[in-house]
């Protein structure tokens, strides 16, 4: 490692451990979704010197995306946001390899994506059909999983919780990855007994302790259209709280990744 990377990243061999910056550096983290919640988990990744890192995203960055999305700029309107946020990373780290895939997930794509091999692979999408393919084959090919719930229409930052899938409660995108888990793929039920302990799914999540704020149309009964899914384009959405499930989801890749040098 170059003299510069050393004066970057050498506050982090002082919190983890001497070591630590050479195992970041070895690692590989692929990010699903580079919005509200990707673009800040992407840059807390790159910030900790990963050396490689893989954007997935289709989506080109919008004017309204500049409340909450890291790289949503008036100079960058039009940009694809995985281009936007591997240019940043390039300035961060020059050591990184950043691949982009100008796709989004899907059950066609899922197994090649994984054969890239990462070492995290961090779900920061809102569709569904998305998460399920990344839960599925992510347990098959046994690559550790990181999936976000729903970030729209949250604001309580302070009611952010890191479970397992069985856990969680008050998002309903993640309410149906569950169920359709459940039903489709045999992941643990509830036990019918009274009192009997809900049953792990090998799913880590992160998710908001908190109902979703409606706006104001559908509280008063208005709205002529139903909100946009469960994506943050139909809610409201903050940059607080969309970069603290980022951050949050960095974080929990990084831990991993600690625990696998260890035991290496």
């Amino acid at each position: 490692m170059s003299e510069s990377f050393e004066r970057r990243f050498g506050a982090l061999d002082r919190l983890y451990g001497a070591g630590s910056t050479a195992g970041f550096s070895a690692a590989h983290v692929m990010i699903a979704g580079i919005g509200g919640v990707g673009s800040w988990c992407a840059e807390a990744v790159a910030r900790h010197g990963v050396g490689k890192i893989t954007l997935i995203d289709l989506d080109h960055i919008a004017e309204s995306n500049i409340n909450r999305q890291l790289p949503a700029l008036g100079s960058t309107i039009g940009k694809a946001k995985a281009v936007a946020m591997a240019e940043r990373i390039a300035d961060i780290n020059p050591q990184a390899q950043v691949e982009i895939v100008d796709d989004f997930v899907s059950a066609e794509n899922i197994v090649s994506l994984l054969q890239m091999q990462p070492d995290v692979f961090i779900d920061c999408t809102d569709q569904i059909s998305a998460k399920l393919a990344m839960v599925v084959e992510a347990k098959r090919h046994k690559v550790p999983l990181i999936v976000c719930g729903a970030a729209g229409g949250k604001r309580d930052v302070l009611a952010l919780r890191s479970t397992d899938l069985s856990q969680t409660s008050h998002d309903a995108l993640l309410a149906r990855l569950r169920n359709q888990l459940r039903k489709q793929y045999g992941f643990p039920k509830p036990k019918p007994e009274k009192g009997s302990r809900v049953p792990k799914m090998g799913v880590t999540c992160l998710w908001v302790e908190e109902s979703a704020v409606m706006p104001e149309l559908w509280r008063q009964g208005e709205a002529t259209e139903a909100p946009q899914g469960l994506s943050c384009a139909g809610y409201g959405s903050a940059v607080t709280l969309t970069a603290s499930m980022g951050l949050a989801a960095a974080q929990l890749a990084i831990n991993r990744i600690l625990s696998s040098a260890q035991k290496a």
